[in-house]
């Protein structure tokens, strides 16, 4: 029997929908502390993990099953590495608001 999937967006959808263009939006026009903007990427990162994890759950894949310890792993370094460079431009800086910082230095 082959199961068909509706092209509704159900509230789960909607929900991890629209933390991911939250957190786009939020980074792409909230850019005043680099923390700030490290907020947004862990809010798309927690976003896409959700709907990785979905999507694996809905599917019954057993392939991909592995996939969201993967992207968690990816965001554990990637949120490491955000805050080593949120210190270091603390301590070079004396603040972390971006308009501070001139990268053509």
């Amino acid at each position: 029997m082959v199961k068909v999937h509706n092209c509704l967006m159900t509230p789960v959808h909607f929900v991890f929908s629209s933390g991911f263009i939250l957190g786009l939006a939020g980074l792409a026009f909230h850019r005043t502390h680099l923390l700030s903007a490290l907020l947004c990427l862990e809010g798309i990162i927690l976003s896409l993990f959700i709907a990785l994890s979905l999507w694996t759950l809905e599917f019954n894949s057993t392939n991909f099953a592995s996939s969201p310890i993967i992207l968690l792993a990816f965001s554990a370094c990637e949120a490491s590495a955000g805050l080593a460079l949120l210190v270091a431009t603390a301590r070079t800086h004396g603040t972390d608001r971006l308009q501070s910082i001139n990268l053509l230095q």
